[in-house]
């Protein structure tokens, strides 16, 4: 067995609890070991991610328990690109919080930590029963993040926050209840086999399960009208925390890809193909909320997440086709969303340092004491979100477009797309324009600090990434195209948790 698969989770975990320890020692060692571990993490995401490109799916079995009865790590692309994602954006905004943002209350090092476990165990896992505690590790961590610094508004969106993922894993337990007392497993690939042979008398029941954790899913990734937490929760937290909840939503966005492609797929007997009428309809309308949410705003932070919200609109949207090349374009499309929301979130609190008054509000105030690095900074991630060339929104954009072009709510995709990123343009240009020209005359007594190289670095790595995601086109669009491949081919995935004869017990259920 390939051990290296549990490092990006094993690896946290002992950072965690050493973090923990080291709690009243000094900031500069817990700091440290922090930046040590995300980077150590991200080196091993690559070499898991280059693996994963050359090799076939790989499984790692904890205790020499054999599937379906033992836990099981399951790597294939798509896990492995969500996990460099993750360390990748992890360390940089570990960087950024390391500046300031961690002196603001204890804990946070163990915290960001345990958030990074309970993200990779969610992608990493086979088993539906280990997904919901990764679920509540990640979210746990979660809620002290989101915390941290404390604040009334930050309190009261928490409060929001908190209770309803509370409720949310709740009946998470409720739809694994279900689906173990009908099938017996909660093996993800033995579900996928014993869905195929599910009893007609079981129907109602098994889609009622399905149903429940696409709700759970949906709240996880914000789908509209699980999604009014969101623009408040990312929008009074501190921005490091902010831009690493923008992969937060992905957990969701993810969950769903695997488990209805994988479980309720194709050839899930009486529950197949079970959100496939639901849920491009649901992303179009959250879409649609996203971008009313967009034209209200009036802060850049709040504008920021309203820009997290659409993207998971267009993402489920695009993914909702259920169309192999489709999926391919939306797994590109997936890291260029995921790091430029993540970097507007790190420049607007740099913009926030050097305006006294107004701080992030759409309001005049005086000018930015660093005009040319802000500038550029927003300039940037502004015309890469909306989708303008030559950046990687664009590619990616153009992609999903003409991947959807055949199928029959096309017309609504590229309308709503479409529109979308021409009232993000007009957004974040008329915030820009308040921001950076409209300003009032400079007051001498009022003072900011300069942003220092170090400070602005994760926003502008971020930032680099998207002409890197462009000039590496050719590439990543293979990687991603074999990834749909392997996510719409699930009896792959059975044939490597369960081997060869249940994958063909899964081809065969679907005539193949």
């Amino acid at each position: 067995m390939n051990h290296l698969i549990l490092g990006p989770l094993l690896l946290p975990l002992l950072a965690g609890a050493l973090s923990v320890l080291l709690v009243n020692q000094s900031l500069f060692r817990q700091r440290l070991l922090g930046l040590t571990s995300c980077l150590a993490v991200t080196v091993m995401s690559t070499a898991l991610i280059y693996q994963s490109a050359t090799e076939p799916i790989q499984v790692y079995v904890l205790g020499d328990w054999r599937p379906p009865f033992g836990i099981v790590m399951v790597l294939d692309r798509l896990s492995a690109m969500m996990i460099l994602i993750t360390s990748l954006l992890a360390f940089l905004c570990l960087i950024y919080a390391a500046q300031e943002t961690d002196r603001q209350g204890k804990n946070f090092h163990a915290l960001f930590q345990f958030q990074i476990m309970g993200i990779n165990g969610a992608f990493l896992t086979g088993d539906i029963f280990n997904l919901f505690v990764f679920f509540e590790v990640m979210l746990l961590s979660s809620y002290g993040l989101i915390l941290h610094g404390a604040g009334r508004y930050r309190t009261r969106a928490g409060l929001h926050y908190v209770i309803l993922n509370l409720v949310g894993s709740s009946i998470f337990l409720v739809a694994v209840g279900v689906l173990y007392g009908l099938l017996g497993t909660l093996n993800m690939a033995d579900l996928a086999v014993r869905m195929t042979h599910a009893p007609a008398e079981n129907a109602a029941l098994l889609k009622a399960a399905g149903l429940i954790l696409f709700s759970v899913f949906a709240l996880k990734a914000a789908l509209l009208p699980l999604c009014f937490w969101l623009p408040s929760a990312y929008g009074f937290t501190s921005a490091p925390v902010a831009a690493l909840f923008a992969v937060m939503t992905k957990v969701g966005v993810y969950a769903i890809l695997r488990i209805y492609t994988l479980i309720f797929g194709d050839g899930a007997g009486v529950a197949a193909n079970l959100i496939t009428p639901w849920l491009m309809p649901i992303a179009l309308t959250t879409l649609v909320a996203g971008a009313i949410g967009l034209v209200a705003g009036t802060d850049l932070r709040q504008i920021s997440s309203y820009l997290v919200l659409m993207s998971v609109g267009t993402l489920l949207a695009v993914i909702g086709t259920f169309d192999m090349a489709a999926i391919a374009a939306a797994m590109v499309y997936l890291p260029h969303t995921t790091f430029m929301t993540a970097g507007m979130f790190l420049t607007a609190d740099m913009i926030d340092r050097q305006r006294p008054d107004a701080g992030t509000g759409l309001t005049p105030d005086q000018p930015v004491r660093q005009k040319t690095l802000l500038g550029f900074l927003f300039l940037g991630t502004a015309v890469s979100i909306v989708g303008l060339p030559p950046l990687s929104g664009f590619t990616a954009k153009v992609m999903m477009l003409m991947t959807v072009q055949s199928h029959s709510a096309a017309p609504w995709l590229w309308a709503l797309m479409l529109a979308g990123g021409l009232i993000s343009l007009i957004v974040l240009g008329r915030a820009g324009t308040i921001i950076f020209w409209k300003t009032l005359p400079e007051n001498p007594l009022h003072t900011s600090r300069a942003i220092s190289f170090v400070h602005a670095f994760p926003a502008l790595t971020l930032l680099s990434i998207s002409p890197l995601l462009v000039l590496l086109g050719g590439p990543i669009s293979e990687f991603a195209y074999a990834t749909a491949d392997q996510i719409t081919r699930p009896a792959q995935y059975v044939e490597a948790v369960l081997g060869l004869d249940n994958a063909v017990l899964l081809l065969q259920s679907k005539g193949g």
